[in-house]
């Protein structure tokens, strides 16, 4: 792929990207189809959204609790894991559950589309197919990735909870307290804005390559790898800048 082909590639996901967000504030709004898209990409990733996190949340607490005791500060347990999850681990992990459950599933849904003629009938109809297939999706990641982040981040921090009392013999009382002295304005800003980013980021990436989607069954299967691997790098990436402009926002000295 030469440098050409990538500008005109980059210039297409702009475009879409930025008249997918345009058609949130456009008319005619598809409430249906949004609902639709809240259901499959909220509701249907509760469990394995759920469950990845509690796990995630009981590996870290283990760990720590044993790196912390070594060092005689068993005490810090909640509030090392309170800031991790809040800020870092909670929405990065979300993110990548919902990359792999609702991302490939919109480049894989579009991209069949695609290949069955069915966005080109829509146009021959007469209807926008950004406005009709990619607003909607874009509308469930922007409010079910939070939401689930929200999700996670309290069933991480139950699981955190669980082995820190449980397993390292600790004080429910003050892991709680510990925790409750995390949740202050810069660390709960910090780890809300982040989901926002990456649903729109997730939305768009599977969505552009749906609609890429060329060569019958082989084409969308590399659409949809592609769809995967590219939201999972633009995650890692935009956490990384994200968190150096939250970091100087908020006054953190690095």
């Amino acid at each position: 792929m030469n440098i050409r082909q990538i500008i005109s590639d980059l210039q297409d996901y702009y475009w879409l990207a930025y008249q997918g967000f345009l058609g949130m504030f456009r008319r005619p709004f598809y409430w249906q189809d949004t609902v639709e898209q809240m259901d499959y990409a909220g509701a249907g990733s509760f469990f394995i959204m759920g469950l990845v996190s509690l796990f995630v949340g009981m590996a870290l607490s283990l760990q720590l609790a044993a790196e912390l005791a070594v060092l005689g500060l068993k005490m810090y347990i909640g509030k090392v894991v309170g800031i991790t999850i809040i800020r870092e681990v909670g929405p990065v992990t979300a993110a990548l559950v919902f990359t792999g459950r609702v991302g490939a599933g919109m480049a894989s849904e579009l991209g069949s589309m695609m290949i069955g003629n069915q966005v080109d009938s829509l146009r021959v109809f007469g209807v926008d197919p950004i406005k009709k297939l990619v607003t909607p999706r874009l509308i469930a990641s922007l409010l079910m990735l939070p939401a689930l982040t929200i999700l996670g981040d309290a069933l991480a921090l139950f699981g955190a909870w669980y082995i820190a009392v449980y397993v390292s013999n600790q004080s429910g009382y003050v892991f709680w307290s510990s925790v409750r002295g995390v949740l202050d304005f810069q660390n709960v800003f910090s780890g809300a804005v982040k989901p926002f980013m990456f649903g729109f980021l997730i939305a768009t990436i599977s969505c552009y390559a749906g609609f890429t989607t060329r060569g019958g069954a082989t084409g969308l299967r590399t659409s949809t790898t592609n769809a995967v691997v590219s939201s999972i790098i633009m995650i890692i990436i935009s956490d990384f800048v994200l968190t150096r402009i939250l970091l100087y926002v908020l006054g953190y000295k690095t």
